[in-house]
């Protein structure tokens, strides 16, 4: 017997005659007709006088309010902005991919079966790279280093270990790929560099990286460079080119051209604020939180989150709030619930529609309380359901905030392209190597 069959089934019943089969027909469908249409009544009455949504709010939140950010964030799932796997490679096994199985626990804060567990649908691989010492540079930023091999091998990192894991993770170079990825119930992947400093002084670097796949670049880290000023760490350094270098502005306009989203995260007020001018395509913080909240210099403050929007004037973005408790509360206090502290005063101040989750896992040596690795998202997003969010609001800080704001950049790239933009063939103009003095070229 088919095993999809009741056991129970009404028409092999060997003691009802075929005039009592008909009769109980009969009744079935004498109250299933009215059945129905007192369903359809109340289905009306509630999308009438509720709301539609309001009822998918009410089913899907229903109960404990883990239980019910589980089942948001299992269709809608979380993209982190910031995740540092590749420097666990990098300091912890000289690069070594082969040294760690991430089907397994590891020493970090990541690894596949919790990725699972916090519903992680994507997420970017910081490709991060120390500033120079200040004895290993010069005021022009001109002393060789090995920022771009480290860069490089940072990438190299990234990208086999997301082919390692070919079941899991799906390297991704647009929100078309990474839709693609989460539909087939795999990790979306995209690369970032953090930081400028990581270019070499080279627009040329940059368009490499993108090859390479990465698709965005923070200005910054915690140290000034050829293209823009940092906002230092806890507090604020002395400005060298008060914001943006005009080479910086170049960069801009390059990273816009070539579909790259612009990192604001490290940056000085005066560098975010006139990137959100320069800037033609959406911007974003990869994982950055609120000064309101907690009053240190990495973090976001009012001033310009109340720049970002979509009306005039505006420029879209996305603020991916960081887990890192010195930038979320005092010594000992950073808890899951000071973190949703952050994520209200920039949806507060900038809108529901411009927050979103950047962790800084494996970048971080501690972790706020409820949130100590990726498996912990679900608890910020129960916070949250008690704090009176929706299923819209939810949805948006998990990740379609963030898919918006590529979009945005994406978009922008098509039509700079369709305008006829060429590749910016600007040199960083305190570069000593070129153009070469050639007499025969005079």
């Amino acid at each position: 017997m088919s095993e999809q069959r009741p056991l129970l089934d009404s028409d092999n019943r060997s003691d009802e005659t075929s005039e009592g089969v008909e009769e109980r027909r009969r009744v079935q469908r004498l109250f299933t007709g009215p059945l129905l249409i007192l369903v359809l009544i109340v289905m009306m009455v509630l999308v009438i006088f509720v709301g539609g949504k309001d009822i998918r709010n009410l089913w899907l939140l229903r109960g404990d309010p883990l239980t019910a950010a589980r089942r948001v964030l299992s269709q809608w799932p979380v993209i982190d902005g910031h995740i540092d796997l590749p420097v666990l490679y990098r300091y912890g096994y000289a690069n070594n991919v082969s040294a760690i199985n991430l089907n397994e626990p590891t020493q970090g804060h990541v690894d596949i079966p919790r990725l699972r567990k916090g519903h992680v649908g994507g997420f970017w691989w910081s490709t991060y790279v120390a500033c120079p010492q200040q004895e290993e540079t010069d005021d022009d930023f001109n002393t060789p280093s090995w920022r771009v091999r480290d860069t490089l091998e940072q990438i190299d990192v990234a990208r086999l270990v997301i082919d390692q894991y070919p079941e899991t993770f799906r390297l991704s170079h647009s929100v078309d790929d990474a839709r693609e990825a989460m539909g087939s119930g795999k990790v979306a992947s995209w690369i970032g560099i953090e930081g400028g400093h990581q270019l070499g002084n080279s627009l040329a670097s940059l368009r490499q990286y993108y090859e390479l796949g990465v698709r965005y670049v923070t200005l910054t880290h915690t140290c000034h460079n050829a293209f823009a000023d940092s906002g230092g760490f806890l507090e604020p350094l002395p400005p060298l080119h008060y914001g943006l270098s005009p080479f910086g502005r170049e960069l801009i306009v390059e990273m816009n051209r070539l579909g790259m989203i612009v990192d604001l995260s490290h940056t000085s007020d005066q560098t975010a604020l006139q990137a959100m001018t320069a800037s033609r395509a959406p911007v974003f913080w990869s994982h950055s939180s609120s000064r309101a909240v907690w009053n240190v210099s990495r973090n976001v403050p009012n001033e310009i989150l109340s720049r970002i929007g979509l009306g005039p004037d505006k420029r879209d973005g996305v603020v991916m709030v960081n887990f890192a408790p010195y930038f979320v509360a005092a010594e000992g206090e950073a808890t899951v619930e000071k973190v949703a502290d952050h994520v209200e005063m920039i949806a507060k101040v900038a809108g529901k529609k411009h927050v979103g989750i950047g962790s800084d896992f494996d970048g971080i040596e501690s972790t706020p309380a409820g949130l100590e690795d990726v498996s912990k998202y679900p608890n910020l997003f129960a916070i949250l359901i008690k704090r009176g969010w929706t299923i819209e609001d939810l949805s948006g800080l998990a990740g379609g905030n963030f898919l918006r704001v590529f979009e945005g950049v994406e978009r922008v790239a098509r039509e700079m392209r369709a305008e006829g933009a060429k590749p910016s063939m600007m040199l960083y103009s305190k570069r000593p190597d070129l153009p070469v003095e050639r007499p025969e070229m005079r």
